[in-house]
């Protein structure tokens, strides 16, 4: 707020929930710009109430929530938060792994519910992380800071991606296979692809029947790349072991699913950027965006730059 202050009159949703839908078409009616988060839909019925909206910020990497082909075309470019929250979010999904394999869940029940007795040497085995296997989809920004946390477990990483990543190869020690083959291979398979047409539901039945029935799933990427449902159903019947979710379909996800009460599923409610100070250059980053949109200038952090010419 004390950024934008200076270059417009700002008003902002006071409620810490996402503002409804009515509100915020109600409030972009005038706006030239819009500091939005992931809750908000940034489509074609927003844009057609918006005449005068110039520029859009998103407290956020990902911009699934945004029709980016229309804002292109109508001229308005799309800030979003690259970098500042990739290490964050790796060790909340490298913690997931850590988590899930070894059921700390499950452990943590046993205390709370007075069940830890006297020791029992088949109590509670999990899966090791070192020397095991991982899997990552999706090979970016978050995904490669994966790899250099797994190589401090000598864990041998897998990668799939759209194109081979030399580089990361070369530099990480990272080797390339096709879907199917990194989810038959893989120990555990970390989930931190972008959501599109191409990559929803991608975790499938399927490609859970492909896994490892010792295999650990986690994902830190978007609900909607997993099929619940499937997952569910993996769970229950051993296709996999165990799963770690920092996102979820639907999400939020109501504590009565049937995937919150799975022993062998961790779910958290969307923390893998939140700590103190991601979520702090987060704000000022997309503040910052919104600032050299509405003085006339290029945005720092342009998630359609080709708006640019």
């Amino acid at each position: 707020m004390e950024r934008l202050r200076p270059v417009s009159d700002v008003w902002m949703w006071p409620e810490n929930r996402a503002i409804p839908r009515g509100e915020l078409l109600d409030r972009v009616r005038d706006a030239q710009g819009l500091y939005c988060m992931l809750t908000d839909g940034i489509d074609a019925e927003l844009l057609a109430a918006a005449p005068r909206l110039a520029a859009v910020s998103q407290m956020a990497v990902g911009v699934d929530n945004v029709d980016l082909s229309a804002c292109t075309e109508r001229g308005i470019p799309v800030g979003h938060t690259p970098d500042v929250l990739t290490e964050t979010t790796a060790d909340t999904a490298f913690g997931l792994l850590i988590a899930a394999a070894r059921r700390f869940r499950e452990g943590m029940e046993d205390v709370l519910e007075g069940r830890w007795g006297e020791w029992d040497p088949a109590a509670l085995l999990g899966r090791d992380l070192h020397g095991s296997t991982l899997g990552i989809v999706g090979l970016g920004r978050i995904g490669r800071a994966v790899a250099r946390r797994a190589a401090g477990f000598r864990m041998r990483v897998l990668y799939n991606k759209r194109s081979r990543d030399h580089p990361a190869e070369e530099r990480l020690g990272v080797e390339f296979r096709s879907f199917g083959a990194l989810l038959a291979e893989s120990d555990h398979v970390v989930v931190l692809t972008s959501l599109n047409s191409g990559t929803h539901g991608l975790i499938d039945r399927a490609a859970l029947a492909m896994m490892k029935p010792t295999a650990t799933l986690v994902n830190a990427s978007r609900g909607q790349v997993v099929d619940t449902d499937a997952l569910v159903e993996a769970l229950s019947c051993g296709w996999i072991a165990a799963a770690g979710l920092d996102v979820t379909d639907p999400e939020p996800m109501p504590s009565s699913h049937r995937l919150v009460s799975l022993p062998n599923c961790l779910v958290v409610p969307h923390i893998g950027s939140a700590t103190v100070r991601t979520r702090t250059l987060m704000a000022e980053r997309a503040a910052e965006n919104l600032v050299a949109a509405l003085r006339g200038k290029q945005m720092p952090y342009c998630a359609n730059p080709e708006v640019y010419g």
